[in-house]
């Protein structure tokens, strides 16, 4: 099969490989769909430590089962689904508690590292397991559903933030998963959501995907402007969908006395966090990884258009395509959000 190959660091190549060879609990699918998601652009250069040459990444993807393994039920083959990027036991302490993202014997598809390596689905083919997997509904285009593992990140997130109806929320970074997180977040009962950023273009977009309130980061005092628009005294809740020093930091500084703070962006391995500031305020922090059982909810989210994706989809492209718009994504691509690999043209 045609597939697209991490090399070496900063070197994809579109190579013939041997098809995926699935287990008694496997499904074959054909991929349709596959995004280009921001960590994969970190690890296309080595600096995440979790994209180890040669491997084969992508793991925000959708497509047609083809092949069955043996033990398998309830999937078949021409079934439309998606699948959890993440690859958990079922067995360990975490999972039998329902903690599926915090399986002790995680694997990530299209991830390699020091434990293991998993090829993903910049290719035409993949292979997962079918605890993973989930029917799509009819008519739900595949580029849509190739961004339920996003979509479901940001409701993660929305439900780990403890929200109540008519709270103020902030959201701090507006990039893909950030505009997804405003929305959610106003699923959840947010009564006025305010977006943050340094880029007009996303803030425009917020505003057009449900956040009341566009602040420019290098224009305006952020921490000022919302205290004025929550009475004086902060936001309930903050999502800070960065991961650096700064941007946690804004999140602190604007969110009220007793509020909380759901990080979910994790750009930086560390960061320094205001210890006094928490503890006197008394503030929760909250830490946000990947999604746990909110696949289905998002299949349903999108499918009733609660959630909007074609927003976000900057281009279509074909996996030949595919090297060139890494570089270009690599390189900050203006207005760059989603790109979708279909491995099919």
């Amino acid at each position: 099969m045609k597939a697209m190959l991490l090399s070496e660091y900063k070197q994809l190549d579109v190579v013939e490989i041997e098809e995926p060879k699935i287990g008694p609990h496997d499904l074959l699918v054909q991929v349709k769909a596959c995004g280009i998601c921001g960590s994969d652009i970190h690890g296309y250069d080595g600096s995440t430590g979790r994209r180890i040459p040669p491997l084969v990444m992508g793991h925000e993807a959708a497509g047609v089962v083809t092949k069955v393994g043996s033990d398998v039920t309830g999937f078949a083959v021409g079934d439309p689904i998606t699948f959890d990027s993440t690859v958990s036991c079922g067995v360990c302490f975490n999972c039998r508690k329902g903690h599926i993202n915090l399986c002790d014997n995680r694997m990530v598809l299209g991830v390699s590292c020091d434990e293991y390596r998993r090829y993903g689905a910049f290719a035409e083919y993949v292979s997962v397991p079918q605890h993973i997997c989930y029917k799509l509904p009819p008519g739900l285009p595949f580029e849509h559903a190739a961004m339920i593992e996003a979509v479901s990140v940001a409701v993660h997130a929305a439900n780990r933030a403890p929200l109540i109806l008519g709270d103020t929320a902030i959201v701090v970074g507006s990039g893909m998963i950030g505009l997804l997180v405003v929305q959610a977040i106003r699923l959840a009962g947010a009564a006025q959501v305010i977006a943050i950023d340094l880029d007009q273009g996303r803030l425009d977009l917020a505003k057009q995907l449900g956040a009341d309130v566009g602040l420019k980061a290098d224009e305006v005092d952020v921490v000022d402007e919302v205290k004025k628009l929550t009475g004086g005294r902060g936001a309930d809740v903050a999502v800070e969908v960065v991961g650096a020093t700064r941007t946690i930091q804004t999140a602190i500084d604007a969110t009220r006395k007793g509020g909380s703070i759901t990080l979910v962006g994790n750009l930086s391995p560390k960061v320094e966090m205001p210890l006094q500031a928490i503890v006197s305020r008394e503030l929760s922090v909250y830490g946000s990884c990947a999604s746990n059982g909110e696949y289905p909810a998002c299949i349903d989210l999108l499918e009733r258009g609660l959630i909007k994706v074609d927003p976000l989809i900057t281009a279509r492209i074909s996996l030949d395509e595919g090297p060139e718009w890494f570089k270009r994504l690599y390189a900050g691509e203006p207005g760059a959000m989603k790109v979708i690999v279909d491995p099919t043209k």
